[in-house]
């Protein structure tokens, strides 16, 4: 696993693996993250990475949050309850030397409160058929974490229906995985 773009291009984060089953641990492919913000960048969104505050749910090793400050978000914050996952993420930011735009907070993603500010550039990664993205996206919404007009990325093992109130905007499949881009309305 490296990160595939930016300042910190081709940085070797933590090594996983296949993933550790036990801790839920499942990191997006460097294929998939590739094909992930070639379609944010390319894919006529505007400019949705550089200087946006990145929400990571899900967060695991920390991967796409770290790939987005590596290509010029303003600053992230990492939303993960697993002990093992927490160590490898804390482990990663630590890599790229990404501490001062890093925040990681140990809470369930379905429950993560309320926001103290809005993000702009949202990636969520839930445990694959649990309805978990469902949830936090609920949550999230209801905690004012989604800024207006915030991009979504939502990361599925099948293509999931686009909860009331979000608009899609594209839905993509790379192997078992499918990406969906939903936008907050203005």
């Amino acid at each position: 696993m490296r990160i595939i773009g930016g300042r910190a291009r081709g940085l070797h984060l933590t090594p996983l693996g296949a993933g550790d089953a036990a801790a839920h641990l499942r990191p997006t492919s460097d294929r998939v993250r590739e094909a992930i913000f070639n379609l944010l960048i390319n894919g006529g969104h505007g400019q949705p990475v550089q200087g946006a505050r990145v929400l990571d749910l899900f967060a695991g090793t920390g991967a796409l949050g770290l790939e987005a400050l590596s290509r010029g978000a303003a600053s992230a914050c990492f939303i993960e309850e697993g002990k093992v996952a927490l160590a490898l993420l804390k482990r990663n930011i630590g890599l790229m030397r990404a501490e001062a735009q890093a925040q990681v907070l140990r809470r369930d993603a379905t429950r993560p409160g309320a926001a103290a500010a809005a993000f702009d550039l949202v990636f969520l990664d839930p445990p694959y058929g649990k309805g978990l993205g469902e949830k936090a996206l609920a949550a999230c919404r209801a905690g004012g974490w989604l800024a207006p007009g915030a991009l979504i990325v939502w990361e599925e093992g099948s293509p999931p229906l686009p909860p009331a109130g979000l608009d899609l905007v594209d839905q993509r499949r790379y192997g078992d995985t499918h990406v969906t881009l939903l936008r907050m309305p203005e």
